[in-house]
């Protein structure tokens, strides 16, 4: 009801929340009376996932209310009720206790959540040392939904946060990645500006984000050098996912992982790219994220100096330019953030301009940046009598030496190159 009352259209909902005093079995059978596909039942929680026939899902929840053992995510013991206030009372926040009853067709809030909601504020349901006490997993929530929803938390869900933000290390790190995740893409949900930023703020002010990325957070107050940056090298960091396009915001939250880590070991951050790429590969796959993520994030993290000073040859622009291909957008895109987060300045990045004009004079003169793109095959040079251990090594050659020329990509001509070659070393 909470979206409801925000006015997002209802249409947007990908799922539904039911709650009442009814046993599971009576709504299984209400259900398939309508015509719903009942997906599962849970018989010690009184839950019931249900499918209509257009695809969209239903959780029903028979009122109750739970204990838990410290930190722990899942209730130890659920006792059933038919007090909507006690129902209300086991969730996380005032503003997801809302209620409507269909039939009295009327809004129903047992604990102030309108009030919350129409002052975009999150206040827990109970005393916030209770609340966050009793879940770990709550402490990720809390981040997610104010960056999502563009609320904030009040002082005291803020303060029990922090009094137990050590409890996230009780939940499960595919839980805790998840959330993260969410709370990284939390601008799609409704357009909120600045969410995803707002969420981190959220989890550096209660010490979360210090318990998840221990790593990250060794980066609040040490600075860097005031000619370039505005920010230490935490709140760089953030700020750098607050530029960032969707598709590489873990990369951009860990791009300078490394620079703590440098700092403390050198003295200086000069080895922080490759450092920070060795770092973020431990903690993406601490958190269990999907090894394409991993990969794709740490290569990123390794890359993103790359020409910092604007001084790299046009050559080797070009070489790095086909060596990176299938990441050269989201490279350039971290490349701006990054640069955007130094000192807040969208203007276009000069290392990015310089790159892009390089880019696009290759592909004006018809340069490979892909074999599939090479004029030549690997039958064509077997066919030449090159050794099949050495096709692939000779095929990458050749496309480096047509990077930096796109007319050399002619396929008489590079098998008359290579002709030449085999005689030579004949």
């Amino acid at each position: 009801m909470r979206d409801c009352l925000l006015g997002y259209p209802l249409s947007l909902a990908s799922d539904w929340d039911i709650s009442s005093p009814a046993p599971e079995v009576e709504v299984v059978s209400a259900a398939k009376q309508c015509g719903m596909e009942v997906v599962s039942v849970f018989k010690n929680t009184g839950t019931v996932k249900l499918k209509d026939e257009a695809g969209a899902k239903y959780e029903f929840t028979r009122f109750r209310s739970d204990k838990y053992v410290r930190g722990v995510h899942t209730p130890t013991e659920i006792t059933f009720t038919d007090d909507i206030e006690v129902d209300a009372r086991r969730r996380d926040f005032c503003a997801n206790a809302v209620y409507y009853d269909i039939r009295a067709d009327k809004f129903v809030d047992p604990l102030g959540g309108i009030a919350d909601i129409e002052n975009k504020i999150l206040r827990t349901v109970a005393p916030a040392r209770k609340v966050f006490g009793e879940d770990g997993l709550r402490l990720m929530r809390l981040a997610r939904f104010a960056a999502e929803l563009g609320f904030s938390p009040d002082d005291e869900c803020t303060a029990g946060a922090k009094e137990h933000c050590a409890l996230i290390r009780d939940i499960a790190p595919e839980r805790v990645y998840a959330e993260l995740n969410a709370i990284l893409l939390s601008d799609l949900k409704h357009g909120i500006k600045d969410a995803l930023y707002h969420g981190l703020k959220v989890l550096e002010k209660t010490g979360v984000l210090k318990e998840i990325l221990p790593e990250l957070a060794l980066g609040k107050g040490m600075e860097q050098p005031k000619a370039f940056h505005d920010h230490d090298v935490l709140e760089h960091s953030l700020r750098c996912v607050r530029y960032a396009p969707p598709e590489i915001r873990f990369a951009a939250l860990l791009h300078d992982v490394g620079k703590p880590f440098c700092m403390v070991r050198d003295g200086n951050y000069h080895a922080h790219p490759e450092e920070g790429a060795r770092i973020a590969a431990e903690i993406l796959t601490r958190l269990k994220a999907p090894k394409k993520l991993i990969d794709e994030t740490c290569r990123l993290v390794a890359l993103h100096m790359r020409d910092y000073n604007y001084l790299m040859r046009e050559t080797k622009v070009r070489r790095e330019i086909v060596e990176n291909y299938p990441l050269l957008d989201k490279l350039f895109a971290l490349k701006q953030a990054d640069f955007s987060a130094c000192k807040d300045d969208l203007t276009p990045a000069p290392v990015v301009t310089k790159w892009q004009n390089i880019y696009t004079e290759m592909r004006k003169e018809g340069a490979p940046f892909t074999l599939r793109q090479l004029a030549v095959s690997g039958d064509d040079l077997l066919a030449l009598g090159v050794p099949p251990y050495e096709v692939g090594t000779t095929l990458n050659e050749l496309l480096l030496y047509c990077a930096l020329d796109g007319t050399r990509n002619n396929r008489d001509a590079l098998l008359k190159r290579l002709k030449k070659q085999l005689e030579k070393h004949a």
